[in-house]
């Protein structure tokens, strides 16, 4: 193997990471898109409970975006890794989960940017239902 092996197998772990990067970012314009559909369909008089339903997807894409920057965590630590090795000891292995101990998708999805993003849109779910329970006193 040679220094050209070494580069080539952390491209190809450095297109995952990007990746999976793309995947968090396009997470992120569905979860306001769709929470932002549903308060569109309350507030039309449609049906309220759709403010309800934004829930679901607020946390799901919470969780999804978790997950992905998990990922994108553990593929860090390879790439590290095969930084490290000489050229000779380069295998192209993408196996990520003898870093899994070393993070966790719980970690991931509570991290300060996740919550800041999510977080807001969960709150903004909670706000709008309540001024919605208290428009109807």
């Amino acid at each position: 193997m040679t220094i050209d092996d070494q580069r080539k197998h952390l491209e190809f772990i450095q297109a995952v990471i990007t990746r999976l990067s793309t995947n968090s970012f396009l997470l992120k314009g569905w979860s306001v898109t769709l929470v932002s559909g549903l308060f569109a369909l309350a507030a039309t008089g449609a049906n309220p409970t759709f403010v309800y339903i934004a829930y679901f997807p607020a946390f799901a894409f919470w969780g999804l975006d978790g997950y992905f920057l998990w990922q994108e965590r553990l593929f860090r630590k390879l790439y590290d890794e095969v930084r490290q090795r000489s050229p000779e000891a380069i295998d192209y292995a993408m196996v990520v989960s003898k870093f899994r101990g070393t993070t966790t998708w719980w970690s991931a999805s509570w991290s300060v940017t996740l919550r800041l993003f999510h977080g807001t849109i969960v709150l903004t779910v909670l706000v709008v239902m309540v001024m919605l329970v208290l428009s109807r006193k």
